[in-house]
């Protein structure tokens, strides 16, 4: 059961932590005694992986990484110009599993920020890392620009949210099932699950 790989591509130095505490979660989820092996993550913007050849690239050196056998997670922020999940996140994955067809592989974009994942579960947060006890979740919370701005403001007089810092701890309490009301984190739920689902059975096979 514990013969699970996985790596992740992702953005910030908040998410090479806050991504695989995410993985775990979901894989409790489907078996509490699920701890699959999450390497480290692959750091690289979005801005580079739509550039031509760039997402093949990283895709390519994650199945490197992975030798032989897991799966490969793309989860980064759909926040430049004129970007759309639905539209781009396809695009993306086509390319990568072209790259690679011999690995499972996810492409996941969070609409404008993950941290609007936070913002669809903000009552599950109250009083986490500074956060206001009387927190309520916007009524669209992907539609707020600046999630990280808006955490900011509901915090004590002084402090700032710090992607490095607060986003590793709230991924480790926010409430899963309630933020996946917001489509691109319900996306991503979705897509993690079967993906360790599939790669669980193969390997208890």
């Amino acid at each position: 059961m514990n013969g699970v790989r996985i790596v992740a591509i992702v953005e910030g130095h908040g998410e090479c932590e806050a991504v695989p505490e995410l993985i775990r979660r979901i894989a409790r989820d489907i078996d509490p005694g699920f701890v699959p092996l999450v390497l480290p993550p692959l750091r690289v913007p979005a801005s580079r992986l739509l550039k031509e050849g760039e997402i093949e690239r990283s895709i390519d050196l994650a199945a490197r990484k992975l030798q032989g056998h897991g799966g490969i997670v793309v989860i980064v922020d759909c926040d430049w110009d004129g970007g759309c999940p639905a539209r781009d996140g396809p695009a993306l994955l086509g390319r990568a599993r072209r790259a690679r067809a011999d690995y499972p592989i996810s492409v996941v974009l969070a609409k404008k920020e993950f941290e609007a994942w936070f913002l669809a579960a903000a009552e599950s947060l109250r009083g986490r890392r500074g956060l206001s006890l009387t927190l309520e979740s916007p009524p669209e919370p992907e539609n707020i620009r600046d999630a990280k701005g808006w955490l900011s403001d509901r915090m004590p007089q002084g402090a700032s949210y710090s992607a490095t810092d607060d986003q590793p701890a709230l991924t480790a309490v926010f409430d899963m099932a309630t933020a996946r009301r917001a489509d691109s984190f319900d996306k991503c739920y979705r897509e993690l699950s079967g993906m360790l689902r599939a790669l669980k059975e193969a390997n208890d096979a």
